[in-house]
């Protein structure tokens, strides 16, 4: 969880959240504050993003599985079992 929590403010109670969620989701918005770990008996259930922010995380994730697939396919690469593109056109 220390992970998940950067600071105390960030931690949300489900029961507060679902009596004042549009003013939490207005601060989210806003850009006022990044996210919050919504909180059910004293453990993390959910994050609350932005949309801009989930999308760079998911971005950032498929970016770094493309890399972790280069590297794989470089280190399995075998120069001996390759065709020039010329060979490859005909």
């Amino acid at each position: 969880m220390a992970a998940l929590l950067e600071t105390a403010d960030q931690a949300l109670p489900v029961t507060q959240l679902a009596r004042q969620f549009k003013l939490y989701l207005d601060k989210i918005c806003n850009r006022e504050q990044d996210k919050y770990v919504v909180m059910r008996n004293n453990e993390p259930a959910a994050v609350l993003l932005s949309v801009e922010q989930f999308e760079a995380m998911v971005n950032e994730l498929e970016d770094l599985r493309i890399e972790a697939i280069a590297k794989d396919r470089l280190t399995a690469f075998d120069g001996k079992t390759t065709i020039s593109h010329d060979d490859m056109l005909k």
